[in-house]
């Protein structure tokens, strides 16, 4: 289990896409957790969560840990692979719940009624790319686990 959580080859390639989704997800949840960035902070994030969309407790909780705890892992390098593939259920359920009405793309010029789903696939995909490679070079998890890059 160990080897399947931890594994990373010592490539810039894991490196570059843990740094970039876990700073993409920082300001995000941070603004849920803290109230950081403009955020609304834990509680009001919670209430928006289960009285608005209607999402159970346990999930909305779960949601504002990953996202904030899940960015701080990919930008050390910890778990990265867990990380990723936890990020990858939120973003789906992002889809599921809220985007996928508003259809594709972004509301740059807020001609529709909310945010499209292209950047959750982004996301998708980058984290995609994480489960397979893993960490990359300077990642806790190389330097926790010395593995040799193998699978």
């Amino acid at each position: 289990m160990k080897q399947l959580l931890f594994s990373t080859q010592n490539d810039w390639a894991g490196f570059i896409l843990r740094v970039t989704v876990g700073a993409i997800m920082f300001p995000h949840g941070a603004q849920k957790l803290l109230g950081l960035f403009g955020g609304s902070g834990y509680p009001a994030t919670m209430n928006f969560f289960t009285e608005t969309l209607k999402l159970p407790a346990f999930i909305s909780f779960l949601v504002i840990m990953i996202e904030f705890f899940g960015a701080v892992g990919l930008i050390t390098g910890f778990a990265s692979k867990l990380w990723a593939l936890l990020l990858i259920f939120i973003m789906i359920g992002a889809i599921a719940t809220t985007n996928y009405k508003n259809g594709f793309f972004m509301n740059w010029f807020q001609n529709q009624n909310g945010e499209g789903y292209e950047y959750h696939l982004l996301v998708i995909g980058l984290c995609t790319a994480l489960l397979v490679i893993g960490s990359g070079k300077f990642s806790l998890d190389k330097w926790l686990f010395q593995f040799d890059g193998a699978m």
